[in-house]
C-alpha cells in the first residue's frame, strides 16, 4: 500500500469512528480538515484547539480534527486538498496562501476558513476582504508592507551604526513584491543600504547566507513565507553561526534564536479560528464573513541571543517589547 494511500485509509477509518461515536451518543460531532504547508507547530494547534474548546467543540467528543502536511513542498497542496474533500468535512482549514488556493480549486461547496500570511485578495483568493463571496472566508497574518519597514527600524535601533542589512527572502511570494518596496523606502530614511538574499527553497538558504558574508552586512531582516516560518530554526542558526543579529515577522524566529520579531501574534489568529468555525457550523455562509486583519501584534526579544553577539538591548526598544525570551 502506498503512502498516499494508507493515508487516506486513515482518514476514512478516523472518520468512520467519529460517525460511530455520534451514532451511540446522539451528538453531532464535527469534522474539520487541517491543511498545513510543514511539520505540526504544536502552540498553534494548542491555540486553536483552546479556541474551539471555548465555544463548545472538544476532540473525543463532538469534534473530529484530521491533518494533511505538504512538508514544505508546494506542488503537493492540490492532491492533498482533493484527499481531503473526498473525506467529506464539514469545513477545511488552510493554513498558508497556496494552500488555501488548492483547496478553493478543490471544492466550491465545501466552507475554507484559511490562515493566510499574505494579503488575500492581491493572491487571488477572495474578491475583497469586506465580502470575500463565494465558500472561502478566514483571517490573515498579513498586516501592512509598512511592517517590514518598522522591522527594519527597529534593527537600526537595537545595532550601532548599522549601515549594510541584508534582507532574505523568497522573490516568488508575491506579497513581498510590496514588502520589499516599502523597506527600501525606509532604508533610503535610515540611510541603510539593502542587501537582496533569495531563496527559493530551503537548499538555497546555505546559499544566501554565503552571499550574506561576502556582501559584508550586519544585519538581517526576514520578509515571512512559508518557506522562512518551516526552516527558522536553519535561518537562525545561519545567523548566529555568522554573528548576525536578524528580525523575523514570526515570534516564532524569535523562539527559534533570532534576535527580534515584530509581526501578528500567530496564536491570537489562530485561537480566532474558532469563532469562525463556530459561525460557519451556525449556518452563516462563508462568503458573507470579512476577512479578518490582525489586531494584536507582538514584539519579542531574544536577550540570550542579544548576549551572545554582544549587543545592549537599549531600554526604548525593551520599553516596547510584549515578551523577553532569558
Amino acid at each position: 500500500m502506498t503512502r498516499r494511500a494508507a493515508g487516506l485509509m486513515l482518514g476514512l477509518v478516523i472518520f468512520a469512528a467519529a460517525l460511530a461515536v455520534e451514532a451511540q451518543q446522539g451528538e453531532r460531532v464535527y469534522r474539520l480538515a487541517v491543511l498545513r504547508p510543514g511539520p505540526p507547530q504544536p502552540h498553534l494547534v494548542k491555540a486553536l484547539v483552546d479556541g474551539l474548546r471555548e465555544l463548545g467543540y472538544v476532540e473525543g467528543r463532538n469534534l473530529v480534527i484530521e491533518y494533511r502536511s505538504a512538508e514544505g513542498r508546494v506542488e503537493r497542496f492540490p492532491e492533498l486538498a482533493a484527499e481531503l474533500v473526498r473525506l467529506g468535512p464539514d469545513i477545511i482549514i488552510p493554513l498558508s496562501t497556496a494552500a488555501a488556493l488548492a483547496a478553493k480549486q478543490a471544492t466550491t461547496t465545501i466552507p475554507i476558513v484559511m490562515v493566510s500570511p499574505g494579503e488575500p485578495v492581491a493572491a487571488g483568493l477572495v474578491a475583497s476582504l469586506a465580502r470575500p463571496g463565494g465558500n472561502l472566508t478566514g483571517l490573515t497574518l498579513e498586516i501592512t508592507p509598512e511592517t517590514s519597514a518598522k522591522q527594519l527600524q527597529l534593527l537600526t535601533e537595537i545595532v550601532p551604526q548599522l549601515q549594510r542589512v541584508a534582507v532574505l527572502a523568497n522573490p516568488t511570494y508575491a506579497p513581498n513584491v510590496a514588502r520589499w518596496t516599502e523597506t527600501q523606502r525606509a532604508a533610503r530614511s535610515l540611510e541603510v543600504t539593502l542587501v537582496s538574499a533569495e531563496v527559493r527553497a530551503a537548499a538555497g538558504i546555505e546559499g544566501a547566507f554565503a552571499s550574506m558574508r561576502r556582501e559584508r552586512v550586519r544585519g538581517v531582516l526576514v520578509l515571512g513565507d512559508p518557506l522562512v516560518f518551516t526552516f527558522r530554526r536553519e535561518i537562525a542558526d545561519l545567523a548566529a553561526k555568522n554573528r548576525l543579529p536578524s528580525v523575523s515577522p514570526y515570534r516564532e524566529g524569535a523562539d527559534a534564536g533570532g534576535l527580534i520579531a515584530y509581526g501578528a501574534s500567530s496564536t491570537h489568529v489562530f485561537r480566532r479560528l474558532g469563532a469562525y468555525v463556530d459561525k460557519i457550523l451556525k449556518g452563516t455562509r462563508p462568503g458573507d464573513l470579512p476577512i479578518e486583519q490582525p489586531t494584536r501584534f507582538e514584539l519579542v526579544i531574544n536577550l540570550k541571543t542579544a548576549r551572545a553577539l554582544g549587543l545592549t538591548i537599549p531600554q526604548s526598544v525593551l520599553n516596547q517589547a510584549d515578551d523577553l525570551i532569558q
